[in-house]
């Protein structure tokens, strides 16, 4: 969820908190499942998004995944056996805001896909859940080619890294600001919207329910433990979306194949636009 948000928005989440707990004093099994829904909902765009100059270059791809149609781009490289490069956007965000990336990775010889999520940008849906996404990108996986190397930012980390678990070939993974702990993110979510905390039980259900594991899964930290790609996490220390206290426990690991870099000021969104920044993340990325 957003921390700066419309008085539509603000309208909505008073709409909301007052629905859901008045559901909760007859059934919060009931307000969980209503309080579930809106934890995967993004906020809808308030106008249309216009395609930077550089995805008017690019080649559009479209698949199916769970009834729902998923839009994406694709820049071939002129390099014979290019290296392939995804590009996944946060919660409430989209493709067309990685353009500056895009740009770069094809200068450096890569072949760059990016693909709008489930419910977001172009792609069609309502909905949007972790393993969702994670299932988006197998798929590209499987259909466009090996990929060489995943750029993540947000809820598009915690996607990239259980994805990546699965693919053994990956080499580079690149997480910006991402969704660390479902923990921490459903913790946000009951105090963003001031929901009874007698429906979290419930809520906590639904999402082990939905993976078939418990809640831990869903940890950056853990799936790291399993993942070979060689890793850079760059993290704010006053991120408010996605907090700088879940970065610390994985930064005592200390794993061999993951790099921190750390900034301060730059919160959750204004990280992955800052110049150095993707500097180095094209460095790390087309380094040997």
């Amino acid at each position: 969820m957003m921390m700066k948000m419309k008085l539509k928005q603000r309208l909505a989440i008073g709409y909301y908190k007052t629905k859901l707990n008045t559901i909760a004093l007859i059934s919060p099994r009931k307000a969980a499942e209503k309080a579930f829904e809106l934890f995967c909902t993004p906020f809808p765009a308030s106008r249309k998004l216009k395609a930077p100059p550089v995805f008017h270059q690019a080649e559009k791809l479209s698949f199916q995944l769970n009834h729902q149609t998923i839009n994406g781009w694709r820049w071939k490289s002129e390099l014979p056996n290019p290296k392939k490069v995804l590009i996944a956007h946060g919660f409430n965000s989209y493709s067309y805001k990685f353009e500056k990336y895009v740009s770069s990775l094809k200068r450096e010889g890569f072949e760059v896909l990016a693909f709008d999520a489930p419910a977001h940008g172009s792609s069609t849906g309502k909905k949007i859940n972790v393993l969702l996404y994670r299932d988006m990108i197998l798929h590209i996986e499987k259909n466009y080619g090996q990929l060489y190397g995943i750029m993540s930012h947000s809820l598009g980390g915690l996607a990239a890294s259980l994805a990546a678990e699965k693919i053994t070939t990956l080499q580079k993974l690149v997480l910006i600001a991402p969704a660390a702990e479902t923990n921490r993110a459903v913790d946000n979510f009951f105090n963003l919207i001031r929901l009874n905390h007698s429906i979290k039980k419930d809520f906590e259900e639904l999402l082990i329910e939905l993976a078939g594991q418990p809640l831990s899964y869903f940890s950056i930290g853990r799936a790291l433990n399993q993942i070979n790609a060689n890793t850079l996490w760059m993290h704010d220390t006053e991120d408010k979306v996605c907090s700088f206290e879940d970065v610390i426990p994985v930064q005592a690991m200390q794993l061999p194949h993951v790099k921190f870099y750390i900034t301060k000021g730059l919160g959750h969104s204004r990280i992955y636009k800052e110049n150095k920044v993707a500097k180095e993340v094209i460095s790390f990325l087309a380094s040997v």
